[in-house]
């Protein structure tokens, strides 16, 4: 359900989608995915720090890089269901035990602002 991948994510504003996706595939990345407001960069983990390098030799600031797993496929969540699965989740990273928590569902901007007030 998963796969182990890096990932580069930068705000829209910070990076044209036409030089990230150049700098970033010539490094060695998979894939440059818009995310909405966001341009995620895919890496395979072995290509990871050579992907970043490069984009840290351009200068460009992200807002997050890691590597983790990525669903292979997302669950779209209704108002009920995500309400309940964000509790879940919450209560899972309360959990001492939990390090990691990985999910593969997908809540729409709109239900997320109905439920955050």
């Amino acid at each position: 359900m998963f796969d182990k991948k890096g990932s580069i994510v930068f705000d829209k504003k910070a990076v044209s989608e036409d030089a990230l996706m150049e700098s970033a595939l010539e490094a060695g990345a998979d894939d440059v995915r818009d995310q909405e407001t966001e341009w995620e960069v895919i890496t395979d983990p072995l290509a990871f720090e050579a992907v970043k390098r490069a984009i840290d030799q351009k200068g460009w600031k992200y807002l997050e890089a890691r590597v983790g797993m990525i669903p292979q496929n997302t669950i779209k969540l209704e108002a009920g269901k995500a309400e309940q699965m964000l509790k879940l989740m919450e209560k899972l990273e309360d959990n001492d035990d939990v390090q990691n928590l990985y999910a593969n569902f997908d809540i729409s901007d709109e239900v997320m602002e109905k439920l955050s007030q």
